[in-house]
Order: C-alpha cells, then sequence, then structure tokens
C-alpha cells in the first residue's frame, strides 16, 4: 500500500489545485482553491476557454461578479470529479470588511445554488482576520460553511472555535518557512523535522486543544513544503495537499503510523482559552511570525486577485 492510500485510513486526504483534470488520478474527498491556484489555472491553454466563457456570457456584469463566476465555475468542475466539498475564497482585499465578505460569500453561495448545488458541498474560504472570523459567525448561523484560511497563531484557532466555524485551515510550510528564515545560518534542518517542525508544532497544538475541549470545527492542515510534514500530521482530520506531493506519496511505499489521535487528545488536560476582540488582536500582535505571514498571506492573494481581474478586463477590451 503507497502512503497516500496508508494516509486516507488516518485522514481524510484534500486535493489544494485549481487544476481539476489533476483530481482523478488522487481520488481526494474534497479540494481546496485560492485566488493564486486559480489564476495560475487560468493562464493554461486547457482552463483558458473556461476565462473566456465566463467573461462572454456576462457583458454587462460587474467585474466582481464575473470574478465569482469565474471560481463557482471552477467549483462546478472541481465538484464534479470528487465526492466532498470544494473550498471557494471570498476576494482576499476584503479579509477587514466583514459587510464586505458576507456579501460576497451569499453571492457565492446562490451561484452554486443557480447550478444545483446545496451548501453541504461548498465551504466559503475566508482570511481569519478578526473581521472574517466575525463574518463566518455570521454565515455558519445562516447555515453556510466556512473555512477560516491564513491561519498561522493559535489565537486565530481559538476564535474560529468560539465561532462555531466549520472548518480551520492552520498552515504548516509558511511557519516553517518564517522560522527557518528567522534563524538564518543558525537553523537545523534535521533538528526542525518532523515531529518537531515549527509548522507541525503549531497544528498539533490547535487538533490537541480541539478535541480535549470537544470543539467540534475541523483542523485541516495545509501549505505543506514536503512530505515529512504530512506523515508528521497523520491522523488530523483532513490535510490539503498539493498534486506534487500527493503523487510524491503515491510513488512512495514507506510505512505510515498515525501521528495525531484525537481519543489520546481527549484525555489531555489543558487549559481553556477565549479571546474577545481585545484579547485576539493583542495576542496576534505579540506572536511576530503570525502577524507577518497573515499580512503577507492577505498581499499576495490580492495581488493575485488584481492579476485575474487584469486578465478578465483585457478580455472585456
Amino acid at each position: 500500500m503507497n502512503q497516500l492510500d496508508q494516509l486516507r485510513q488516518h485522514t481524510v486526504v484534500v486535493a489544494d489545485t485549481g487544476n481539476f483534470h489533476q483530481l482523478a488520478q488522487f481520488a481526494p474527498r474534497d479540494a481546496t482553491t485560492n485566488p493564486s491556484l486559480i489564476l495560475k489555472a487560468v493562464q493554461q491553454p486547457e482552463y483558458a476557454p473556461l476565462l473566456r466563457e465566463c467573461v462572454a456570457a456576462q457583458p454587462d456584469a460587474a467585474l466582481p461578479e464575473i470574478v465569482d463566476a469565474v471560481l463557482v465555475r471552477f467549483g462546478l468542475e472541481i465538484l464534479q470529479a470528487i465526492p466532498g466539498r470544494v473550498s471557494t475564497e471570498v476576494d482576499a482585499r476584503l479579509s477587514f470588511d466583514t459587510a464586505a465578505t458576507l456579501a460576497r460569500a451569499r453571492r457565492l453561495i446562490d451561484l452554486y445554488a443557480a447550478a444545483g448545488i446545496g451548501r453541504e458541498r461548498v465551504l466559503i474560504k475566508i482570511a481569519a482576520t478578526w473581521e472574517g472570523i466575525a463574518a463566518a459567525t455570521v454565515l455558519e448561523r445562516e447555515g453556510i460553511h466556512c473555512n477560516l484560511t491564513l491561519l498561522f497563531a493559535f489565537c486565530q484557532a481559538v476564535a474560529c472555535g468560539d465561532a462555531g466555524v466549520t472548518l480551520i485551515s492552520p498552515f504548516v510550510g509558511r511557519i516553517y518557512d518564517w522560522h527557518k528564515k528567522a534563524a538564518g545560518a543558525a537553523w537545523n534542518e534535521a533538528a526542525s523535522a518532523g515531529a518537531a517542525d515549527p509548522g507541525v508544532r503549531s497544528v498539533r497544538a490547535i487538533y490537541e486543544h480541539f478535541k480535549c475541549h470537544g470543539i467540534a470545527t475541523e483542523v485541516m492542515g495545509a501549505s505543506f513544503r514536503n512530505t515529512g510534514q504530512i506523515l508528521a500530521l497523520a491522523g488530523c482530520d483532513l490535510l490539503t495537499i498539493s498534486p506534487e506531493l500527493l503523487a510524491a506519496l503515491q510513488t512512495s511505499a514507506a510505512p505510515l503510523a498515525r501521528a495525531l489521535d484525537a481519543e489520546a487528545a481527549r484525555k489531555l488536560t489543558l487549559p481553556a482559552v477565549h479571546h474577545d476582540e481585545r484579547d485576539f488582536r493583542w495576542a496576534l500582535n505579540e506572536d511576530a511570525m503570525a502577524t507577518e505571514k497573515l499580512a503577507e498571506g492577505i498581499r499576495a492573494f490580492a495581488a493575485d486577485a488584481a492579476r485575474l481581474d487584469r486578465l478578465i478586463l483585457d478580455l472585456r477590451a
């Protein structure tokens, strides 16, 4: 049995891609997308016609409406290839605007509904800012399920759990990147691998806290740099993995053991943690890594959203 099949015995495997033609070979249950993945896909020859069709179908629509139509079109194609859920992301430029995030999330859900897709098959992806979490709180009460992304700090996870969001995506690779860069010449790769990886440790702490306190929010590790990080989180509720790393797991027959265990976590004695807005903002501010990576991630997704805007405007010219 290859490592990908072994992983499925402990964890729900999710594909992190906008390239829906790749999905069949890995048979994930769910799939996640983001602005960068969609931008990358629409610039490939096999997906360029899809973008042109979406633009041509709405000659009088506002730019944000066309963007949402493109995102949902990719989501619909992905849903034909998987049995589970697709995550579709709200424009990162709205990360600090609760009302605008709510409006875009509802429109995405309406577009899916118009195509015959029920809410149970869609996760609205929102950056885990205080404003984003506030929007997710409202959406979850409306029966719109959310995936809170760009999550780097324990305080973000705690706030999401208190908000009752369906799923969070704590990032592993970007935390690893930050610590490696900060350590410079002193970085010891071997000593910081596997269970000792700072990104892996972050996800483990969140997972154990949620299971210990009976928090229903699903934990989905994301943003992996190598298969070692994935193996160190086997047993996490879900893991979203790039096609390149899915292929690496698929071609390896090395043994894979469960690393995270919900029953063991429930027996831990961990303090309850809750944050109001003031405490949340202070805790995030005190975490230099999370503060920097959250801001950097929002900027990068916003930049790619702007590039997608320009592609659409060029087609309309």
